[in-house]
Formats: C-alpha cells, structure tokens, sequence
C-alpha cells in the first residue's frame, strides 16, 4: 500500500505548553497521533485512540502541549527512518520545555519505521520513551505504565497479529459517515523491493465473526460506508460460520454478507493484488450494489521483464485479462493502480511497455513512484540501478499521463447525476464535500445537515482533483 494519506508535521513556532482542558474543563491527558503512509496505518491510527480512550486520552490536533504524542510511520517511502529522526528532533523541544513547566510528554513511536528499527530508534534518540511495532500497539497501555516507571522493556514488535484483534476494543469511535475496517495484514508475497512481509509479517485474515460485529457497531453509529483494509485483502480467507460448523470465507462472500448489515450502504476494499482477483469477487462487483465500482489494483510495471525481477508474480497478459473480466462484470468501473518507474534494470523500452499498458487500460487515477532502495530488500542489491535523472524523467512522463487520463475521467462526468455520500465541510462557506461511487471528491453548495447522508447531485464542472455538482433533491 503505497497512498501517502497524511503530511508529516511542520516547522512551527514553540510556544511555552499549557495543559489542555478536557471535555468537562478540567485538565486531562491529551494526545496527538502523527500519521504517515497507506491506509492501514490510518486505521491503525484511530484504532490507537480508542486503545487509549479509556485511560483518559483526549485528541488534541497540535503536539506541543500532548501529553502523548505517537508518530505512527511508514517504511515504504525514501529516506522514511531520517524523517522520524527529524521529527523526533523537533519533538523533543517541546518535550523539554513542558518539563520546565512541570508536565510531561512521552513520545512514542510506532508503525513499519519502528518495526524495522526498534532498537536503533533506542539507542539513537533517547527522547523517545517507548517504540511498538503495527502488531502490538494493543500493548501501549502497558509500554505507557512501564515508561511512566522508567523500569522495563519500551520497545515492543511482535508479530502477534490474531493477539492484536482479539485485544482491541470492540466499540470504536469513527469520524464521520465513512470508515476503515481491517480484515487483513500481513503479506506472502516478498516483491524484491517491497519491506511490507518483514514489517508486517505474514499474510493473517482476521475471523468473520468479529469484522461483521465491528461493521455493525460502525453503522449503529451512523456510518454508512466501509472501506475494508489489508496489504492484500483480496487475499481474506478468514474462518466463517456455516450451518456445519465454520470455513474459509473469500473476500466476495465477506462482501456479500456485509451488504446485509442495515445503514451500510456503501462498501470498498484496498489494496488489491492482481493475482488474487478472483472470480468470485469479480462477479460480486456486477451483482453486490453496495459494493462501489472502483477497483484500486497495482500493476507496478507494464514490462514482463522488469514484473519478474520484481517477483510480482503476475504477467502484463494476465493483467490485461482481469481488467478486461473486471469490466465485464461492471463496466462502469473506475481503475486505479501503482507503478514504480526506474526499477534496477528498467530501459526505456520497459517504460515505454508501462506507459503503453496504461494507454490501454485508461485509469480514473494512480499512485506513481521513483523506484528507492530498501535496506534489506532484495532490490537493493540487484544490477542495473537506474540514474536517478533518468528515473525522475521517466516519472514525469508517467504522471503526465495518468493525469490526462484522470481529467478525461472526472470530464466525462459532467452533466450526469448521481448519489454522493457527503462526508465534511468544504472549503469554502456554505459548502459541503462528498464522495462519488468512483473516489471522488464533489463539492457541492448545500447545508451541514446533509452530512452523513446520500443526495442525488448534477455534476456541473470539474476541478484538477475533484468535480463540482449542484443538489437535485434534498431531505
């Protein structure tokens, strides 16, 4: 899962902390949680809040006067361990100046980063009280404790994935009508340039019984749609109930139970591997309304040479053959996926193979990236590094098309009416922001009581990123 879906913080003034006050006015625990990197560690990210509700942990949007601020990183992007020490640096002066204030903040950090360098985190920056790995964060109670008495082991990556789940809260706290849910983690398939299989250990899908429950206490409390997570969820084989006893569930029959829960209107699920896509699940997404028509499926490169020394497992031909099920199936779906230009061993004629795949597929939009070195990772080590001038080239040329492609897409859907969940505010007074079917953004002049529910709306236009519409009713 590639998606940056959050920034890292900014260089900001340091102002001398005072205690933030709690929901009642008295002065309460507060936390800030920094989130880098893909979904999943989005999830991961609220998860940790509720973990920490009970202690009286309240969210604070700013880290300076947080009682616990917990960096919750992503390893799959360049230079990834230096940004956390950068960000540490910083922290640690708002550190020292809450204890000359007489408060304490502990710093924690969490996520793929501190899986992968637990101990050196240690070791090189004392300021940090506690490290946990995306496995054991249901342990941050405990490593909190064991901070607070300066006694004990503070770094804590086990792979204990089923331990997770089964210690999380069953009641969560979601932000709105739109929520993640994850059925899967872990990865099998060890792609050479991909750090995923060690930070997150194997694939591990978690039982139907407790996604359905925790899908059930999302729409108790107004959401209406779910975006189900895993490194590889179309890879869930989670244990199920039956009339005979229990077996394994694919993903399509998760999907199709799902659609039965009343209030969950509108279902999702990323991030996809091509050889996973199964015909089950390519049937639900013709047969399942609440499942949305937008498929998120990595095809990394168009050059069966570069796909190979990549161990994607999957061919260009075999590719083409499930977009083209896939639109069979529903032919109004929109496709995205990701690529990685600049491979070790990519030439311009493998890149001119990728940029001709994605002519002929014709994506709503796409995750595009320079190839970089992951330490441990057996890309690393290959022959044929790109430079990276040429690499940079080639990656402009990619997101110049995609780009064409996306705009072509969002034109096409002006002058159509559709359903928009609306999920927030928009930018500007007096408008309110949705979600298309197809993941996109719609802006739309209308009250804040339509948060939460699905209109009926006319798109009029369109914007680099996202399309403009108008009400056609409203309730």
């Amino acid at each position: 899962m590639h998606e940056e879906a959050a920034t890292s913080l900014q260089s900001q003034q340091i102002d001398r902390p005072t205690p933030a006050p709690s929901a009642d006015g008295k002065t309460g625990k507060t936390l800030f949680i920094q989130t880098y990197g893909c979904q999943m560690n989005v999830y991961d990210s609220e998860r940790m809040a509720d973990v920490l509700r009970p202690l009286g942990y309240s969210p604070v949007d700013k880290p300076d006067n947080a009682n616990l601020v917990v960096l919750n990183t992503c390893h799959i992007r360049e230079k990834a361990t230096e940004k956390v020490y950068s960000e540490i640096g910083r922290l640690k002066a708002h550190k020292d100046l809450m204890a000359q204030n007489g408060t304490k903040m502990t710093i924690a950090i969490a996520g793929c980063v501190a899986q992968a360098e637990g101990e050196e985190i240690m070791r090189r920056a004392p300021a940090v009280d506690l490290v946990v790995g995306p496995q054991a964060y249901h342990k941050l109670p405990e490593l909190i404790a064991r901070a607070a008495r300066a006694s004990g082991e503070r770094l804590e990556t086990s792979f204990e994935a089923d331990e997770k789940f089964d210690a999380l809260p069953t009641l969560r706290a979601p932000d709105g009508p739109s929520a993640f849910l994850s059925v899967q983690e872990g990865c099998d398939k060890f792609c050479t340039f991909c750090v995923v299989p060690y930070t997150r250990g194997a694939e591990y899908s978690r039982p139907v019984d407790p996604i359905i429950l925790e899908a059930r206490g999302l729409a108790q409390q107004g959401v209406r749609e779910i975006t189900l997570l895993g490194q590889n969820v179309n890879a869930y084989h989670g244990q199920g109930p039956t009339l005979a006893g229990s077996e394994t569930w694919s993903l399509a029959q998760l999907v199709r139970h799902l659609a039965k829960i009343g209030g969950i209107e509108r279902i999702r699920y990323t991030t996809s591997h091509p050889c996973d896509m199964s015909d089950d699940l390519i049937e639900a997404h013709g047969e399942v309304k609440e499942l949305m028509p937008y498929l998120h499926l990595p095809v990394q490169s168009g050059s069966n040479k570069i796909l190979k020394a990549m161990n994607r497992k999957h061919s260009v031909e075999s590719y083409l053959d499930t977009i083209a099920k896939v639109r069979k199936a529903r032919p109004d779906i929109a496709l995205a996926s990701d690529f990685i230009v600049g491979f070790p061993g990519e030439t311009e004629q493998d890149f001119e193979d990728t940029m001709e795949l994605v002519r002929a597929v014709g994506y709503a939009g796409a995750y595009s990236f320079k190839y970089s070195k992951r330490p441990g990772t057996p890309a690393s080590e290959m022959y044929g590094q790109v430079a990276s001038e040429v690499a940079d080239d080639r990656l402009q040329r990619l997101q110049a098309l995609i780009l064409e492609q996306q705009r072509a897409f969002n034109a096409a859907k002006v002058g159509e009416t559709f359903d928009v969940l609306f999920t927030g505010k928009g930018r500007n007074e007096g408008q309110i922001l949705g979600r298309s079917p197809w993941l996109q953004s719609v802006h739309v002049a209308g009250p804040e009581h339509l948060i939460g529910q699905i209109q009926s709306v006319r798109i009029i236009g369109t914007m680099p990123n996202s399309l403009t519409g108008e009400l056609v009713t409203a309730s």
